[in-house]
């Protein structure tokens, strides 16, 4: 397997003091303080700035009816399949730190022009439904590339010890973004809003510049090849990171994981989509529940990230930190199929994915630490984007119809239970078969 990893020294004079005060929440050990530091802080501005545009995004998807949902993530879908091979083109040319820089930049003057567009007031019958379209695109790319650079950073061994504790990062970025939007959306206007998650994202770029330069400095410790290494592009072809997927029962197997973990997600957003409509229909509140539930969802993944990711992943391994998302939505699908109210969503929705975020995230990461490079940059890719969004769009169809077919949420609730079990066996192959191919990799 090829890749530069953070070497076990080097780091500054005063790091075993700050280690110190680290290791009561996190087995951080010498050397590697600096990289946990900005894989931190980089997460952090990531999430802060992808959710201050989340209930945002959310209210403009249910701006034009509930209905118009699955035709959504059909649009969401198409671009992603156009995009992730652009995506694969740039990684078969580009070294690594730079196409991440690059791709951020691209992000955030995206965020510029709409910004325009919204204060311009240009395009009001397409903007919404763009923006739409263009967040889910743009937060799976980014997430999906952050991970792609830890796992390339990190070996399986530090992942399992550090990554929950960067993943704390992203979900204490998670719980400031809704905070963000609900005290600054009046003051500044949304449209303002979109300038200051540019912002954040420019934050993230330059923790990637001082991460790529730590890693280098680990690696011209090992020698020119290693320095060599960090320089060079992911290589291979476009579709590259398809013909791996189909070929591997271990990728073959993460991507069905991802796209029964898309069925849950769907299912839940549409029935929860549905609960709010049907309880309100002024836009502000609904763009407040959305917030509220965003926060609460973001305050419980930051307690797990914190206080029980690493304990799960370094003590009872990655089958078990893939399987407790999937149990707990059998588990809440059933009690929601007898129940179909928002009072049961709410905490249901709350739970399942404060452990998604919090647990089955960065369990899910580390199948990737075991893989090749190409594999981990183009074949990771595809997955976390167009599986995923594939995903969302047979899901959206097949949940319109089984409404049409008179299933409602307590139907739709009950349809889900032995998927989830499916889901749930998957995780516990792919655990397994992580800890197999980490043993033999030494």
């Amino acid at each position: 397997m090829s890749g530069a990893r953070v070497p076990p020294e080097g780091d500054a004079a005063g790091a075993p003091a700050r280690a110190g005060l680290l290791r009561r929440a996190v087995d951080v050990r010498a050397g590697e303080l600096g990289a946990l530091a900005l894989s931190f802080a980089y997460f952090f501005a990531l999430l802060c700035g992808y959710y201050v545009l989340r209930p945002i995004r959310d209210e403009m998807g249910i701006s034009r009816g509930v209905d118009k949902l699955p035709v959504l993530f059909t649009g969401t879908f198409v671009a992603m399949a156009v995009a992730s091979p652009l995506f694969g083109w740039l990684a078969s040319r580009w070294p690594r730190h730079r196409l991440i820089t690059w791709a951020y930049h691209f992000f955030a003057l995206d965020l510029v022009l709409f910004c325009a567009l919204w204060k311009l007031e240009l395009g009001k019958g397409w903007v919404p439904f763009a923006f739409y379209v263009w967040a889910a695109v743009y937060n799976l790319f980014v997430t999906s590339v952050f991970w792609s650079f830890m796992t390339d950073v990190f070996t399986s061994e530090q992942g399992k010890r550090l990554f929950g504790f960067i993943s704390a990062g992203g979900g204490l970025g998670a719980l400031a973004g809704p905070l963000v939007t609900s005290w600054l959306a009046r003051p500044l206007g949304g449209a303002n809003l979109l300038l200051a998650s540019a912002l954040l994202l420019e934050v993230s770029v330059a923790c990637v510049v001082l991460l790529e330069r730590w890693a280098r400095a680990g690696a011209a410790r090992r020698g020119a090849a290693a320095t060599a290494d960090r320089e060079q592009a992911v290589g291979g072809t476009v579709w590259s990171g398809i013909r791996p997927v189909l070929a591997s029962p271990y990728l073959l197997a993460s991507a069905l994981y991802i796209l029964l973990l898309t069925v849950a997600n769907t299912f839940l957003y549409f029935q929860q989509a549905h609960l709010v409509a049907a309880a309100t229909s002024d836009r502000g509140a609904r763009t407040a529940l959305f917030a509220r539930i965003d926060l609460v969802v973001n305050v419980c993944t930051l307690l797990l990230q914190t206080l029980v990711t690493g304990q799960v992943l370094k003590r009872l391994g990655v089958a078990v930190g893939l399987g407790i998302a999937p149990a707990l939505t059998a588990a809440g699908y059933a009690v929601l199929g007898v129940s179909p109210a928002l009072v049961v969503l709410a905490p249901f929705q709350g739970l399942r994915r404060a452990a998604q975020y919090a647990i089955l995230r960065p369990s899910r990461e580390l199948l990737f630490t075991v893989v090749s490079r190409e594999e981990r940059y183009k074949s990771k890719n595809f997955i976390d984007t167009v599986v995923f969004r594939g995903g969302d769009m047979l899901s959206g169809w097949l949940y319109a119809g089984l409404a049409g077919l008179g299933l409602g949420v307590a139907g739709t609730s009950w349809v889900s239970v032995p998927l989830s079990l499916v889901w749930l066996a998957l995780g516990v192959y792919l655990g397994r078969e992580q800890r197999r191919r980490a043993g033999a990799a030494g």
